[in-house]
């Protein structure tokens, strides 16, 4: 009998493949239908033109030929879930990793799928059952939103797993998720409701408590704009910001224009307020309180309790995503179309108090992903890696923390380190970029782990202007310098408890 290397070697033979690849369009499926499986040539794939999606650029050119396959999912009578899962014609390294979403999604997620192919993974995604930008599909069609919430990449990830089976005559030897922001959640998600759907879960930034998240981001906006006053504009930013870095950059010892622990920070504003009239060179008193809510979080007006934490010191660049003219269209939208079914409704007029009531009557259920109790996950042996950027302005970052926090108590320290661990990335923004050594890579340390039980005890990450590399601890370590050597380098920190 042939061995599953032997019958796969078979398929690499162009010919024979394409055939094979064109077939796949009579695989039948649960709830759903395969509308086209076609082989795409080596550098060949252009996105199709829709929201988001953007010019080819030159994130295809590299990508390996492959069988490309669409399909609809319709696991409910107002279900229309396309989902894409690409397949190396050769290469293939016999396993599978799906990707995430980000924002209310409503596209596939074609960078990050050609970015697995050519790792020489199977790999899969989903619009998550709409094409429209923003949050009026839901209106007025609560299974879309449930197709949203997690329906959606379950479904996927069924089907996909069948047509890889299909397409190998051998079913992928691990399945890992990958995904930040709304991917992050949704791998979450994932390790939650259907704990056998992975093998490990790679969860960035994750947007996982979308009830508080929402009412959150509209508690920034409110909060520079509370009077005309109150608004802080862009040209500040780099003042607020110049005046942290020398307040706290040192702290950890290391003067590299990176704070390591925010939570450290003991930045006043009060000190940059305005002895006069208000100029470039100084905050106004609105401002400074401002500046003081947005560091301080969401706080219940009634109660007084935190609703969702605040941004980091360090994040001041990015504070136009949320602190901006205008408020950022996410939240906007789950209150016009999921919380009031009132495509006018005016954020200004938002009530904080009730306004977590109502998310978290109408919309938690099914988009928060913070159950802490991940035993099932790691029972056949799953592996969570979490990630988030301090310096992070569209999530606050200690949401990370607060949910590593609570699945530590629920589940006993040493059984949840076994199977989880939480990365905060120091000057990293959203998902990427920023001051920090914030390009790393995750899924070679998951692989370790999953398949080889190595433990990611120290991940390297590099920036590169200026040129520096430094360890990712795992949360609550800290990348310590060692007292000697360039402190650009990796091997002249370790990771270890602050005091």
């Amino acid at each position: 009998m042939k061995s599953r290397f032997a019958i796969a070697a078979l398929f690499c033979g162009a010919p024979a493949l394409a055939a094979n690849c064109e077939s796949l369009s009579g695989l039948k499926l649960t709830d759903g239908k395969i509308t086209s499986a076609t082989v795409v040539a080596a550098g060949a794939f252009t996105p199709p033109a829709g929201p988001g999606r953007g010019p080819a650029a030159n994130a295809f050119h590299a990508v390996p030929e492959f069988c490309r396959v669409a399909a609809t999912l319709t696991p409910s009578s107002d279900s229309d879930i396309k989902v894409e899962v690409w397949l190396p014609v050769s290469g293939w390294n016999g396993k599978f990793q799906a990707v995430g979403n980000g924002g209310w999604a409503g596209t596939i997620s074609y960078p990050a799928m050609a970015k697995a192919v050519q790792q020489g993974y199977a790999t899969a995604s989903t619009d998550t059952g709409h094409s429209t930008p923003g949050a009026a599909f839901a209106m007025g069609h609560p299974e879309k939103l449930t197709d949203f919430g997690y329906r959606a990449v379950h479904e996927m990830t069924v089907q996909a797993k069948k047509i890889v089976t299909a397409f190998y005559s051998s079913s992928a030897s691990r399945a890992y998720w990958n995904g930040c922001s709304t991917g992050g959640r949704q791998g979450l998600m994932e390790a939650q409701r259907y704990p056998d759907d992975y093998d490990g879960v790679i969860a960035g930034a994750p947007a996982n408590y979308m009830s508080h998240l929402q009412v959150w981001s509209l508690w920034v906006p409110k909060a520079v704009h509370d009077t005309e006053a109150s608004y802080i504009p862009p040209a500040k930013y780099p003042l607020i910001h110049k005046a942290v870095i020398e307040a706290c950059d040192a702290a950890d010892g290391v003067k590299d224009g990176v704070i390591d622990d925010p939570r450290r920070c003991r930045f006043d504003p009060e000190s940059l307020k305005c002895n006069g009239e208000d100029t470039s060179g100084c905050l106004t008193s609105e401002q400074v309180t401002a500046v003081r809510k947005l560091y301080s979080g969401a706080i219940s007006p009634a109660t007084g309790l935190k609703i969702f934490p605040g941004l980091q010191p360090g994040s001041e660049m990015g504070w136009g995503g949320l602190a901006g003219a205008q408020p950022m269209a996410i939240p906007v939208d789950t209150f016009k179309y999921v919380a009031y079914n009132d495509p006018n409704w005016d954020w200004k007029t938002i009530d904080f108090d009730a306004g977590v009531s109502m998310l978290e009557k109408k919309f938690a259920e099914g988009m928060d992903a913070v159950n802490p109790d991940l035993r099932p996950f790691f029972r056949h042996g799953g592996k969570l890696l979490m990630y988030h950027g301090w310096n992070d302005q569209l999530i606050a970052p200690e949401n990370s923390i607060d949910y590593f926090s609570t699945a530590l108590y629920t589940m006993g320290i040493s059984a949840a380190t076994d199977a989880m661990r939480l990365y905060m990335v120091p000057g990293m923004t959203h998902c990427a970029g920023g001051d920090g050594t914030s390009n790393f890579e995750m899924i070679p340390e998951l692989e370790n782990w999953v398949e080889k039980g190595r433990a990611p005890n120290r991940i390297i990450a590099s920036h590169a202007n200026p040129a520096r590399t430094r360890p990712l601890c795992p949360y609550p370590q800290v990348a310590v310098y060692k007292g000697s050597g360039s402190s650009d380098d990796a091997a002249n920190f370790s990771c270890a408890l602050r005091p």
